[in-house]
């Protein structure tokens, strides 16, 4: 028919187009054919619209028909061409649809020259700025706050009546790490029954709570609320190898403190900020922001450094008789407040105008809401994949080994700086020289992440902390022999291991914040919904305080076997070297799943999140 019919139209080439005949079908079967191929030209009539009108069909249609340029060279060019040379009539449709091949293939080479293509900025869609900036800023008053609160838990614990660093390691096992038990039960609990954004408040505002209510009510009250004569009877009972555990019932709000801002980082950083960012970024955005998030965060160790030292000096200009660290301690705590109030707003504002626009995030979730996994469930699950068991390895460790050696930092710290507010404004000085160091980690990790991958980027962390460990270690060992060439440059013994001490910490968290927590937090997106959910929270909160009361029972048996930290120092040394080995290991296994992962789902067009 079409030979027939082209030969038909060959003839009438001449005849102008108003004139052309439609050449009427010989039969009933051509009849039927003719209008078939017609239906299906009006099928896909869009194709020969004018530009504005078929680009707002193919809007409509995008995921049916996901290939333009395919779909007109294989489907829609031949039909036309086919269908205009038996009805000549028609060749504006096939002229109409010429044109928009034509833009499409266009488009193929150049995918933003669309009118309806989303425009970039800097290189990346409008929506991941959407993203990573409210993200970023969260980030920075996540840590802004959790700087203050860790150095100001140091000062309240180890400067309190009858306490010292060699509570830390008891406070770490027998109060931190049940707590941190008792909080991803019950987290395993409201994940089933809340929506991942009352989840997130309802987290969080225990945390507000406390810290608003510490300095102004707790604080003042602590002469009422601590046993101390009952204590210093226990301890005159005990004698000195169990002050640890009887500070710890002497001072117990200041230790509820220290646990508190021990968990606002596992709870806050590690389980909310970082699960709620695994969960609306992809992984290509993940391995070009993540490392700079940092950025911004150490922007924020920087100025909450400052801001610590700032308070903990007021007291030069209070009258006599003040309590300057009270003073400090509102001060303090009022920022902490106001920074989470922050937090919460911009989470507010992400879910109600990002959320909504990343694309899979819902249907993702309402797929995975069908299969709860309780309590129990959820920690047999994850105790039997070999990739969960990985990142519990690398959290482990990292605080086994830099508990092993901050602990006997502190105890170095706190002899040459008894007073408080001289502690407090020394560890605003550390925070601050935190923020520096990791701002320059940070725009290298980003160069080593695209240059080296994450397999080298896991494994810089425990390098760094190795090297400078073992430094700080054998400085306090080998104090007596170092001390003359110490006493030439015009430095103690003690004041050098405070300061090289100082520099292993500001080094090895650099690492952290810049390396170590990027890599982990990557290793999370390629997992399911529910496995990233509960593994991270059974990661961060039960394995991080975990490692470091791994590393505090060390030094309790250390403490109660050798009667001192100092006593024992040359086995924490030896101690460290071989955690560290095992973690290395954990990070060359679990660069190999984590590689695979990405590859299978390339193969099978899985998108993220």
């Amino acid at each position: 028919m079409l030979q027939r019919r082209s030969g038909q139209a060959d003839d009438t080439a001449g005849v102008s187009h108003s004139r052309r005949f439609c050449p009427a079908p010989l039969d009933k079967a051509e009849k039927l054919l003719s209008l078939q191929v017609a239906l299906k030209c009006a099928d896909v009539g869009h194709l020969s619209e004018g530009l504005e009108v078929h680009l707002r069909w193919v809007s409509l249609l995008e995921e049916e028909f996901f290939q333009q340029v395919g779909f007109f060279d294989f489907c829609v060019t031949p039909l036309f061409s086919a269908f205009t040379k038996v009805f000549p009539g028609c060749k504006a449709a096939l002229d109409g649809a010429q044109m928009n091949h034509a833009h499409w293939k266009a488009a193929a080479y150049e995918p933003a020259s669309g009118p309806d293509s989303p425009k970039t900025y800097f290189g990346y869609e409008a929506l991941t700025w959407a993203k990573i900036i409210p993200l970023a800023s969260m980030f920075f008053c996540i840590l802004f706050n959790y700087t203050i609160l860790r150095d100001t838990k140091d000062v309240l614990v180890v400067t309190a009546p009858g306490s010292g660093a060699e509570i830390i390691p008891f406070l770490k096992t027998w109060v931190n790490l049940p707590m941190a038990v008792a909080f991803t039960v019950a987290y395993s609990e409201m994940a089933n029954r809340l929506s991942p954004e009352q989840l997130f408040y309802a987290c969080i505002t225990p945390f507000i709570i406390f810290f608003g209510l510490f300095a102004p009510c707790i604080y003042p009250a602590r002469h009422t609320l601590h046993p101390t004569e009952f204590c210093q009877t226990l301890l005159e009972a005990w004698g000195p190898r169990f002050a640890g555990p009887i500070s710890i019932l002497r001072n117990w709000t200041f230790c509820m403190f220290y646990v508190m801002a021990e968990l606002w980082g596992s709870v806050v950083v590690s389980v909310l900020f970082w699960g709620f960012a695994n969960q609306i970024t992809t992984v290509e955005e993940a391995s070009q922001f993540y490392p700079l998030f940092g950025l911004g965060a150490n922007v924020a160790l920087i100025f909450s450094g400052q801001t610590t030292k700032h308070f903990s000096l007021v007291r030069a200009n209070l009258p006599p008789g003040a309590d300057g660290w009270a003073v400090s301690l509102n001060g303090l705590m009022s920022i902490v407040v106001l920074g989470g109030i922050l937090i919460c707003a911009i989470f507010f504002a992400v879910n109600r105008l990002v959320v909504p626009h990343v694309k899979g995030l819902q249907g993702r979730k309402k797929k995975t809401a069908k299969a709860k996994m309780g309590v129990g469930e959820s920690f047999t699950f994850l105790a039997s994949s070999p990739y969960i068991r990985d990142i519990a390895t690398l959290v482990v460790a990292y605080g086994i080994s830099i508990n092993l050696v901050e602990v006997t930092w502190k105890s170095k710290l706190k002899a040459q700086f008894p007073n408080p507010n001289e502690y407090s404004a020394f560890m605003g000085e550390f925070s601050t020289a935190t923020g520096a160091v990791t701002f320059v980690m940070m725009l290298l990790s980003r160069w080593i992440f695209s240059r080296f991958g994450w397999g080298v980027a896991a494994i810089v962390t425990p390098s760094v902390l190795l090297v400078t460990g073992l430094m700080f270690f054998s400085l306090v060992i080998f104090h007596e022999a170092a001390a003359p060439v110490l006493q030439a440059v015009g430095v103690t013994p003690l004041y050098a291991a405070v300061l090289v001490g100082a520099a292993q910490n500001v080094f090895s968290k650099s690492a952290k914040y810049s390396l170590f927590d990027p890599c982990k937090e990557m290793a999370y997106i390629p997992l399911e919904y529910e496995i990233k959910s509960k593994g991270k929270a059974a990661i961060d909160v039960i394995c991080n305080p975990l490692g470091k009361s791994g590393g505090a029972l060390i030094q309790q048996f250390m403490i109660i076997g050798f009667g001192s930290l100092a006593a024992s120092t040359p086995y924490l040394a030896a101690i460290l070297g071989v955690i560290i080995a095992m973690w290395l290991k954990a990070a060359a296994s679990l660069n190999v799943q984590f590689l695979q992962l990405q590859e299978e789902g390339k193969e099978n067009g899985h998108a993220s999140p």
